[in-house]
Parts: structure tokens; C-alpha cells; sequence
């Protein structure tokens, strides 16, 4: 794996250090540079290397951020992170998969799951540290959101002050980057957004990613709009546009 451990200053080490994350993950190598990386960066780390212990040390431990491989013994990572999304303990916690599924169809599953991002295997160490840095700051974006608007179009609506996705007025639960898509194209429906604009808006321009990234967060959207998926049109050769009714 290409990686290389870093250092980081003493203000950011303060800062970082109020911050759990916990890392699950079985290989001990790569294990080790995360860990190594985390707490050189001033995070405080634990560690769990198969998913029932892992499960174990998130129900007992609520960490700020879970670092989540999908392989793992005992408990595979999709299982974990369908039941974090699934529990209102537990769903608010950010969730960054680290796997060497790199298949499109593995990031799309991963993240319609709720993962708030997916990063491949083998992966460059700055890289990751960006991921990390960037989940915090979307998480805190979103607990500090105070709009009150209510976006609704048909059987969608968006609850900017709740932070909320209804569909047919059933809550369906979005991750952090999900509801940053979604806000964008619902506030400005039929304005076309181009790839790059979008995953500024909904990923951050710190975090190196490539268009397959965002538009695996739109399929994972448009899964969840059920009948009102269409409403999310492709625009060939530039991005998305939120486009309601129109069919």
C-alpha cells in the first residue's frame, strides 16, 4: 500500500483530540497506519480487527467517526453499517468505509446503505487524513444547519430545519452528503449542476475524489426517492438537474 505516516502541528492536535474515532479493520499492517496517522493528527483512536467486537466498541464506546472495512471476520462491514443507519443512537455517527471493493457497484451499496463516504484500498495516506477531516466538517456543517424552509414537490420533501427526507410523508434517512445533494438540486429546481459544482457542494473541494464519486451519491438518491426518481434527470455531458413532473 502506498502510504506515508505524517505529523501535524500542536494547535490541530488540541483540537482533534476531543474528536473518537474508532478504526475497524483486520489487516494488522494497514490497521497500524491509520491508527498511527489518526493520532499523529491528534485524534483519539481505538481499534477493533473483526466486526463483532467492532459492533461491540460502537455501542459502548459512541465514537465520533467510525472507520469501517467491509471484509471482516465475525461480522461483515455492510451488516454494521446497515444496523448504525438503522438505530437512532447510533445513525448520526459518520461512517467512512475503507475497502478493497472498489467496484462502482460496491460504493453504490456501501453508501444507499448510509456510509457518508467510500474510500478504495489500496489508498494514499493524505488522502485519507482529507476524508477524515472533510466527514468532521460536513457532520458539524449539518448538526449547525438552522433553515427553516420545507421543500416539497409532489411526493418529495425536504425538511431543510429537521434535516429530513419524506417521501409520501414517511421519513427516509439520508447520510450528511446525500441531504447536501438533495438541498442543492431541490432549492434550485431545473438549474443544471455540473459534476465538479455538486461535489463541492455536497463533498468538499479538500477531498480527492473523481465523477464516479458524486454520481454514486446521485444513484444512491435516486434509490431512495422511490417512484420520484426521474425527477433526478442526467444532463449528458455536464451533470444533474432536479427537474419534478416532468415526465
Amino acid at each position: 500500500m502506498d502510504s506515508i505516516l505524517i505529523s501535524i502541528s500542536g494547535g490541530e492536535t488540541e483540537v482533534n483530540g476531543n474528536r473518537r474515532i474508532l478504526v475497524i479493520e483486520d489487516e494488522a499492517d494497514i490497521k497500524r497506519v491509520i491508527e498511527l496517522n489518526l493520532a499523529a493528527e491528534g485524534y483519539s483512536v481505538s481499534v477493533a480487527a473483526d466486526g463483532l467486537s467492532g459492533m461491540e466498541k460502537i455501542r459502548g464506546e459512541l465514537p465520533d467517526l467510525v472507520m469501517l472495512d467491509l471484509m471482516l471476520p465475525g461480522r461483515d462491514g455492510l451488516d454494521i453499517c446497515r444496523e448504525m443507519k438503522a438505530d437512532p443512537s447510533l445513525s448520526h455517527i459518520p461512517v467512512l468505509i475503507v475497502s478493497a471493493r472498489g467496484e462502482e457497484q460496491d460504493v453504490i451499496i456501501g453508501l444507499g446503505l448510509g456510509a457518508d463516504d467510500y474510500i478504495c484500498k489500496p489508498f494514499r495516506v493524505g488522502e485519507l487524513m482529507a476524508r477524515v477531516r472533510a466527514a468532521f466538517r460536513r457532520h458539524e456543517a449539518a448538526q449547525g444547519g438552522r433553515s427553516p424552509k420545507l421543500l416539497r414537490f409532489g411526493s418529495v420533501a425536504l425538511d431543510t430545519e429537521a434535516r429530513k427526507l419524506l417521501i409520501d410523508d414517511n421519513e427516509v434517512h439520508t447520510t450528511a452528503t446525500e441531504f447536501r445533494l438533495l438541498k442543492a438540486l431541490l432549492e434550485n429546481p431545473g438549474k443544471a449542476f455540473s459534476r465538479e459544482l455538486l461535489t463541492d457542494i455536497a463533498i468538499g473541494d479538500e477531498v480527492y475524489v473523481n465523477e464516479r464519486t458524486i454520481d454514486s451519491h446521485v444513484s444512491a438518491v435516486r434509490a431512495k426517492l422511490g417512484d420520484a426518481k426521474s425527477w433526478i434527470r442526467t444532463v449528458w455531458g455536464v451533470g444533474y438537474r432536479f427537474e419534478p413532473d416532468s415526465d
